[in-house]
């Protein structure tokens, strides 16, 4: 015991450090430390880089100026103007047909002229959702006392749709035209039909360039047909004004690039569109109002372009990036649609398509909502690895009425994300409630997940049910 106890002593004083050595060794231990800590301080400065950038897009988008940005009028073409602005100051190719613009016909027929009228019992009714003029109406005015189930002469018919036999005709746009000129022959003044179980966006479709009737030919939707069809009626005061008038309506979409020389394409998309002041009547508020549409869809067009930037700063060069502000989206989704069919890009080498749509309202409780994981089978795995500490409900399929339908049904893989509907086409959808560090969480998946797919393969695709099945994580 005596002999081991001066050579343990030994030992300790031989190897105990000079203090030059300590230094140097607490500055090794310090190092990740104070790396750690500039990256996290360097992190935050970009992430409040990001958020100002975004309160930026969103107050401008979504600001009285823009009057709504419906597809077609002067705001829809300020947003544009803003958009490829900022895509050209972020450093990207243009890929439109005009620079970074794109401009697709949303329509090109016929619309209810302004002088429509139509007054039943001295209410008025809205043309373009109570009621619309048929394609081969006559422009003329009509009124009178009209009695149920009797149809005479000199006065406004009112035909049951369900009493007509329908076997008679090839189309129900077939048994308008020719009922409508049995009822002129008999001297009626005006046709209204009803009952007929139509949507208003199948008998708007209907209005293109015919040959005009002799008499004005009303349809009605199905609030005034339990009108008309009233057992309990004596009769119907009816005053009307039929008239269509010529349209050609365009959008535009707004499409810029980042060329990697890579042999796939990943697109990021986004519909800057929105409701206007209710013309079109897919609005929630009666009357003529403004809806600003901040978080539809101001945001995903805000987080659309913040990634761009990122993207065109980072390493990740194994695929090339499309981003694409879609036009015409509250129009059937027109813009996707004709992105589609005349692509800047060859459809077949795009990897997949994220759809950034309504992410602005992020709530901790109901959960960031991602649609379309059953359109490849690698999206399950990838986005576990991602999605970190945020409550997720995933939808599997990939069709639904927003614009990553229209890759889908080119059999592209899909993801869609989305937040909470509140306000949804109402004019309460405001900047001031945007969740902007919600939106900066989106924007930290929809990143990590093209950087976790920056090494990979082309995804492979698969179909889904076109019912959407939502799995809450």
């Amino acid at each position: 015991m005596s002999h081991e106890f001066p050579c343990r002593c030994r030992v300790i004083r031989n190897f105990a450090p000079h203090p030059k050595q300590f230094a140097v060794k607490k500055i090794t231990w310090l190092l990740p430390m104070v790396v750690s800590t500039l990256f996290v301080n360097a992190q935050r400065k970009t992430d409040r880089k990001t958020l100002t950038n975004l309160q930026m897009h969103i107050a401008y988008l979504s600001s009285d100026k823009l009057e709504g940005r419906r597809t077609g009028a002067p705001g829809e073409k300020l947003a544009a103007e803003y958009i490829s602005e900022q895509m050209q100051q972020i450093g990207l190719l243009p890929k439109g047909t005009a620079e970074f613009l794109q401009t697709f016909t949303v329509k090109e027929g016929l619309e209810p002229a302004s002088t429509c009228n139509f007054e039943l019992n001295h209410k008025q009714l809205t043309v373009g959702l109570h009621y619309l003029p048929l394609p081969f109406s006559a422009a003329k005015s009509a009124k009178g006392e009209v009695l149920p189930q009797a149809n005479e002469p000199d006065n406004i018919w009112l035909i049951n749709v369900t009493e007509v036999d329908t076997t008679k005709y090839k189309s129900r746009l077939e048994l308008y035209r020719k009922e409508t000129a049995t009822a002129a022959q008999s001297g009626a003044t005006a046709v209204i039909f009803y009952n007929g179980g139509e949507s208003l966006e199948l008998v708007n479709s209907w209005l293109v360039q015919s040959a005009a009737a002799a008499i004005p030919a009303i349809w009605v939707n199905k609030d005034i047909s339990k009108i008309l069809d009233d057992d309990n009626a004596n009769s119907f005061l009816i005053q009307l004004h039929a008239e269509l008038q010529p349209v050609k309506r365009t959008g535009i979409n707004v499409i810029g690039y980042i060329d990697n020389k890579a042999e796939q394409t990943i697109i990021i998309g986004a519909h800057y569109d929105h409701l206007g002041f209710g013309e079109d009547n897919n609005g929630l508020t009666k009357g003529h109002v403004l809806y600003h549409g901040a978080n539809d869809n101001a945001s995903g067009i805000a987080a659309m372009l913040e990634i761009a930037r990122q993207l065109k700063a980072s390493k990740l060069r194994h695929n090339n990036y499309l981003f694409v502000a879609f036009s015409g989206n509250e129009q059937g989704l027109s813009g996707s649609k004709y992105l589609v069919a005349n692509s800047p890009v060859d459809l077949a080498t795009v990897n997949y398509m994220i759809n950034l749509d309504m992410i602005g309202r992020l709530n901790p409780a109901h959960g960031l909502q991602i649609a379309g994981v059953g359109t490849s089978p690698s999206w399950a795995q990838l986005l576990t690895s991602v999605v970190k500490d945020t409550k997720v409900v995933y939808n599997a399929s990939g069709t639904g009425p927003a614009d990553h339908s229209s890759f889908y049904r080119k059999n592209i893989p899909v993801l869609f994300f989305c937040t909470d509907r509140e306000d949804f086409h109402q004019p309460e959808d405001v900047a001031e409630k945007i969740n902007y560090e919600g939106t900066l969480t989106v924007m930290r998946v929809v990143y990590d997940l093209i950087d976790k797919t920056d090494n990979l393969q082309k995804l492979a695709f698969s179909a889904t049910p076109d019912s959407l099945t939502a799995v809450a994580k």
